[in-house]
């Protein structure tokens, strides 16, 4: 039963962000994840917008990577909007620049775990995510060739930070399909961050971009199951090459738990149900400096995953500064 359990809850993670603890939290970082200019932080100035997230699994797979059989009918499929706002103050520490924001999921997610079973939905506000970050430039602007377009920032960027999940969603563990489609997870994530950016002078365009922020989640037990999902180290990344206004590539997420998951202080046998799971897929961004905006739009799905189950993903995200 033990097994039986995390198996199954291990479709919420897929759902939410590129996420795979075992039991539904999901990993530290913004809805769709982080990607392009990640360790770059903006002007000054206060920023908002929105991403959309549609996201479906696929298969529920063991830690071989065996499709398990007796989830071999479960299907869920989920659709998240996160409004978020960030503050980049003009203040400067130790060189750089810090900014702080959050961002509060409202989502609708459907589907069922068994055959024969009827696919029901859950709707409402899911946990919030904030974070605080330095981030510090060692490189040099220059301006682009295309009229209209942002300067860009060449050489290499460096981000510190702090991300923390808040268990305030809406959360309901009566049995095991309704915990699995709640918005909420009832687990609190305290996640320091690290994050690169480096963008070469122009090669094939304007400059090749190489981006990553890793994040390590730390978990707290959660108190109306008793479970306690391991630590999780998760990493965004993206190569992408920068054409006036518009930035395209590839975006990834790779993710593993380094601890085992326990239930009521014992390891899930027979491997802590320690997942992993990589994630890769095509990403545009478009630039609209005339409003101080941007558009994103990405798409991913899992190539490789171990005790958790497969999905695809779509991403559109908005920014603007007010």
């Amino acid at each position: 039963m033990q097994t039986a359990r995390a198996v199954v809850l291990a479709a919420a993670c897929a759902l939410c962000s590129p996420a795979l603890a075992v039991e539904g939290p999901t990993v530290a970082g913004p809805i769709g994840g982080n990607d392009i200019r990640s360790a770059v932080l903006p002007p000054p100035g206060l920023y908002g917008g929105v991403v959309l997230l549609h996201a479906s699994t696929i298969d529920f797979l063991d830690r071989h990577g065996n499709i398990i059989p007796q989830f071999r009918d479960a299907q869920l499929h989920k659709q998240v909007a996160g409004p978020f706002l960030y503050y980049v103050p003009k203040l400067k520490l130790l060189g750089g620049s810090i900014g702080f924001g959050g961002m509060v999921p409202l989502g609708n997610q459907c589907g069922h775990l068994f055959v024969g079973q009827p696919s029901e939905c859950e709707r409402g506000v899911g946990d919030p995510y904030v974070e605080l970050d330095w981030s510090r430039n060692f490189g040099t602007v220059r301006p682009s060739k295309y009229p209209g377009a942002y300067p860009i920032l060449q050489g290499l960027s460096v981000l510190v930070g702090f991300g923390m999940v808040l268990p305030a969603g809406q959360y309901q563990d009566d049995d095991l399909l309704e915990q699995v489609l709640s918005p909420g997870t009832n687990i609190w994530d305290f996640a320091p961050t690290l994050g690169v950016t480096y963008t070469t002078p122009p090669i094939l365009a304007e400059g090749t971009e190489f981006s990553a922020k890793a994040y390590l989640n730390n978990y707290l037990e959660n108190p109306s199951t008793r479970y306690y999902t391991g630590k999780v180290v998760n990493i965004d990344f993206a190569v992408t090459e920068r054409i006036g206004r518009f930035q395209v590539g590839v975006a990834g997420f790779y993710a593993w738990q380094i601890e085992d998951d326990e239930l009521f202080g014992l390891p899930i046998l027979p491997d802590g149900r320690r997942a992993k799971a990589l994630q890769l897929g095509p990403i545009i961004n478009y630039d609209m400096p005339e409003s101080g905006s941007s558009l994103r739009l990405k798409s991913y799905k899992a190539l490789h995953v171990r005790n958790t189950v497969t999905s695809w993903n779509v991403v559109v995200g908005w920014l603007k500064k007010f």
